[in-house]
């Protein structure tokens, strides 16, 4: 017993001592989070709140790490601890160290399993990895995932041992030189390209669960006929029924069950209550699976009644639509990084932060740009009333850009591998993100970043989720596909296309750039806008200015516009906020003011 308890007290110092050796890395600014961020305690919030189970466990913190030679053996040593899941590249990684194509990204860490999980089947978790990921637990290789934007797991049962288990994961990433899809990244940051990220980036989390489960959930609201299909996937097609049930708060105000795989369809109240950015009303949701009339598995999750269309009203525009009624949707260009995380933010209250400043700034919308976020992003949209715009990430080769009128040239041809890769990973997050009240258009492509099959690819977004509207390529090249004609102007709003047919938006404009001196990632002349000036009352005149002209053309046509950016991104200083987001740069009342009346402009 004495000899037990020495090694624990030897385990604890020797932890301890683990942790006080991290720091971040690096001498670039950094955010208040991650300034203040503990090792021990790293994104502890459950990661998928759309579908939650009782029992989980984090398995975030200080991992082992190696870069080796692409294609060598596993190390026998080790080279340093990395805070997982900050990629590593990043400051808060604790490593800081740019890798190239020719090399391979090890992970390891042990963990154990509770006891009271015993019995159960254990599912490893990891909420996205860039980009090749290959996994053994006990020098079992218990899978392999391609894609650095969507969430997967493995079912690791049969390879546990009752006490310590050993955790090995090998990424692959060749950023820019490589046929996948990658965002912003590149390997030479400069402009607005930023710096790459490799390896683990969500968290990574054990889960218990029976033997047969729910695997996913697909949610679709129905607001003209007052109900909700819920299409409940399972890991078994023997169990006897799926029933749902849906909540007002407490009270029960739907439920209904199926079999052998049918949707739940479900009526709602007569009264039910809308979804808006105004009031962004969330139904509560339990899902439960049984077998032999007993429940084996239950999940919680939500719902919401709201619905997304174009229809052509009023001097034969076309507008966008929210709940059957013309809605202007106006909101930021939101590319996602920190100086600190890169992909990652240091804490979920950094997360919500810039949800919360875009509602504080009067916005209703939120364009995610060539970037996938966690699961709880999603959540917090939600919750907090904002329409989110959903880019694919950009990958592969660029055509001839013709962004002033409809495209006459010739299309890009992807390699077999790219299109492949696109069109695996583009069905992927689709999947991944369904259920999200919150998300109201797909965006596919971006200025021609990678365009290919436009036609093609939007008739197949549009078929697989019809519920949605499709933005084929924002800022062109343009077709006469989809739901919407997105145009880019900087850096003031203007209108030089229109389709009566379609929704005409302004996907991008502004750019408008403020250096604060102590606060850029670049502190040199490289820093840059679309437009730059001195001051903060400069800068707000300027963005009240466009807005002036903004709502001049919303009469004329517009349905949407995208302001450039919620924040400064590395060498862009074009932000509402600053990269570390200690200084609003603008003012925001002023800001806040002619916000809210391009966002009602379109109100009767």
């Amino acid at each position: 017993m004495k000899k037990n308890f020495l090694t624990m007290l030897l385990a604890l110092a020797l932890c301890g001592s683990t942790f006080a050796q991290w720091k971040p890395a690096g001498d670039k600014i950094k955010t208040s989070w991650g300034e203040q961020l503990d090792p021990k305690n790293v994104l502890p919030e459950y990661p998928r709140p759309i579908m939650e189970r009782n029992d989980w466990k984090n398995l975030n913190g200080l991992w082992k790490y190696a870069i080796t030679p692409k294609g060598t053996p596993a190390p026998a040593a080790y080279q340093g601890d990395i805070l997982v899941p900050f990629a590593v590249e990043s400051s808060l990684s604790g490593v800081g160290k740019m890798i190239n194509e020719k090399e391979e990204l090890w992970y390891q860490r042990t963990f154990d399993v509770p006891s009271a999980w015993r019995g159960k089947q254990i599912l490893l978790h990891f909420g996205a990895v860039d980009w090749k990921a290959e996994v053994w637990v006990n020098d079992v290789k218990v899978g392999e995932h391609t894609g650095g934007f969507t969430p997967f797991y493995f079912d690791i049962t049969s390879v546990l041992n009752k006490g310590n288990n050993d955790l090995v994961v090998k990424v692959w990433d060749p950023s820019d030189r490589g046929e996948q899809p990658r965002g912003k990244q590149i390997a030479n940051p400069h402009g607005i390209w930023y710096t790459p990220v490799t390896g683990i980036w969500q968290t990574v989390w054990l889960e218990p669960v029976a033997t047969q489960y729910i695997t996913n959930l697909k949610t679709t609201p129905d607001i003209d006929n007052n109900s909700v299909k819920v299409e409940v996937a399972a890991n078994t097609t023997s169990a006897d029924k799926v029933e749902v049930k849906v909540f007002d708060g407490k009270n029960l105000v739907a439920k209904g069950a199926a079999l052998n795989g049918v949707p739940v369809e479900l009526a709602m109240p007569t009264n039910a209550k809308l979804w808006s950015p105004d009031s962004p009303f969330l139904y509560n949701m339990e899902v439960t699976l049984y077998k032999d009339g007993k429940a084996i598995d239950q999940v919680k999750s939500y719902t919401a009644m709201r619905k997304y269309s174009i229809r052509k009203g009023q001097n034969g525009i076309t507008r966008l639509q929210l709940n059957n009624k013309d809605y202007f949707q106006f909101g930021p260009l939101d590319q996602g990084w920190w100086p600190d995380g890169l992909y990652t933010a240091p804490t979920d209250e950094a997360l919500v932060y810039d949800l919360k400043k875009t509602k504080d700034f009067g916005y209703n919308m939120v364009r995610k740009h060539v970037k996938v976020e966690p699961a709880r992003w999603y959540t917090h949209c939600d919750q907090l009333g904002l329409i989110v715009w959903q880019d694919m990430p950009n990958g592969g080769p660029s055509p001839q850009w013709q962004a002033r009128n409809y495209f006459n040239g010739r299309e890009v041809i992807r390699s077999a591998a790219s299109e492949a890769n696109y069109r695996k990973e583009w069905k992927e997050i689709i999947d991944c993100l369904y259920s999200y009240p919150s998300i109201a258009v797909w965006v596919p492509f971006n200025e021609a970043w990678g365009q290919f099959k436009t036609p093609e690819i939007v008739a197949w977004t549009k078929e697989y989720d019809p519920s949605r509207l499709v933005n084929p390529a924002s800022g062109g090249n343009h077709y006469t596909c989809g739901d919407i004609l997105d145009l880019h102007h900087y850096p003031g709003p203007n209108m030089f296309l229109y389709d009566p047919r379609r929704a005409t938006v302004l996907g991008e404009y502004g750019g408008i750039g403020l250096v604060v001196e102590g606060n850029t990632w670049v502190n040199d002349k490289k820093n840059w806008g679309y437009v730059k000036f001195n001051t903060s009352d400069e800068v707000t005149n300027e963005y009240i200015k466009y807005g002036k002209h903004l709502l001049e053309l919303i009469q004329k046509g517009f349905s949407a516009a995208v302001y450039t950016q919620t924040t400064d991104v590395e060498g862009e200083i074009n932000g509402l906020m600053t990269y570390d987001r200690k200084v609003i740069k603008m003012n925001e009342a002023k800001v806040r003011e002619i916000n809210q009346q391009i966002c009602n402009s379109l109100n009767k």
